[in-house]
C-alpha cells in the first residue's frame, strides 16, 4: 500500500510549525500505524532529514501516550482503539493521511507530534488518590459493594489519560478525564472518606490549567479509546454540588459556634 502523509512538523514550542508532505510506499496492510511511521523515519534518516517525533510506549493500548490526531479524529478512524492499535488496512491504498498533535492550550507542543500532557498529572496530584489509612487488606467480601457501583467504578478506572477527550471537545474540556478519576474512587468505600475534598480540588485544578467547560456534544465519549461514558461527568457534577453544599453547611456551623 502507498500513502501520502501530511504531517505536522514543529521544531519546538516557540516554532510556528506546519504540515509537511511525505510519500511512503510498499506498506503492508497488516502494519500498525506506528510501524508505518517507523518506516517513514528510516526513510528520512537515510535522506539526512530529521525524523518525525511522536510519542509512544507500550504499543498495546494501555499507556495512553500514543496521542495523534489522524484525519480529523483522535486516534484515527476506528472506534474504541488507540493509535498504536490502528492498522494500515483501515485506510485506502493511495489515501492522503493528515497527522497532527492534540490541539489544546493546556497541551503545548513539545516537538512535531509530541505534546506536554503533564497537566493531567497535576490534576491527579491535586486529589486523584486515596491518602487516608484504610487498614490492611480485608477479605474479599468484608466490605460489601453493590455490583452496579463496582462495575461503574471499574469502567471509570479504565481511563488511560490519553487526552482524546480534550482533543475532540470544541471547548478542549477535560471533564471526561477528571470525572472518570473522581468516579472510580467516589464509588468505592475507601474513596468516600476524601470525596468532598477530592472533587473540589481536582475541578479547581482543571479550571486553573485552562481546560474548557463541557460542550455537551458527546464527542469525548465517541472518541475515547476506552469508551468511558459521559455519565461520569454527571456523577462528578453531583459530587461537586454536594461537596459545595456540605462546605457551606460546615461554614455556617463554624460561624454559629
Amino acid at each position: 500500500m502507498n500513502f501520502t502523509l501530511k504531517i505536522w512538523r514543529q521544531k519546538n514550542g516557540a516554532d510556528k510549525g506546519g504540515l509537511v508532505t511525505y510519500e511512503v510506499k510498499g506498506i503492508s496492510p497488516d502494519s500498525s500505524f506506528f510501524e508505518m511511521l517507523d518506516m517513514l523515519n528510516q526513510q528520512l534518516i537515510g535522506q539526512g532529514i530529521d525524523p518525525v517525533s511522536f510519542d509512544h510506549d507500550c504499543r498495546e493500548g494501555i499507556c495512553g501516550t500514543c496521542s495523534l490526531y489522524i484525519n480529523g479524529r483522535p486516534h484515527g478512524p476506528l472506534k474504541g482503539v488507540t493509535t498504536c492499535q490502528l492498522h494500515m488496512r483501515s485506510f485506502r491504498d493511495g489515501e492522503a493521511i493528515f497527522i497532527e498533535p492534540w490541539r489544546c492550550g493546556a497541551f503545548p507542543v513539545i516537538k512535531d507530534l509530541i505534546v506536554d500532557r503533564s497537566a493531567f498529572d497535576r490534576i491527579i496530584q491535586s486529589g486523584g488518590y486515596v491518602s487516608v489509612n484504610s487498614g490492611g487488606i480485608p477479605d474479599a467480601n468484608a466490605i460489601p459493594v453493590p455490583k452496579h457501583d463496582s462495575d461503574a467504578s471499574f469502567d471509570a478506572a479504565a481511563c488511560i489519560g490519553c487526552g482524546a477527550c480534550v482533543a475532540s471537545c470544541p471547548n478542549a474540556s477535560a471533564m471526561l478525564f477528571v470525572s472518570s478519576k473522581v468516579s472510580h474512587l467516589a464509588l468505592l468505600p475507601q474513596g468516600r472518606i476524601e470525596a468532598e475534598r477530592r472533587v473540589q480540588n481536582m475541578v479547581a485544578t482543571m479550571d486553573s490549567l485552562g481546560f474548557g467547560n463541557c460542550s455537551n456534544t458527546y464527542a469525548c465519549e465517541a472518541e475515547c479509546p476506552k469508551e468511558i461514558s459521559v455519565a461520569n461527568i454527571a456523577r462528578m457534577n453531583r459530587e461537586f454540588l454536594a461537596a459545595k453544599v456540605f462546605a457551606e453547611k460546615e461554614k455556617k456551623v463554624s460561624f454559629s459556634l
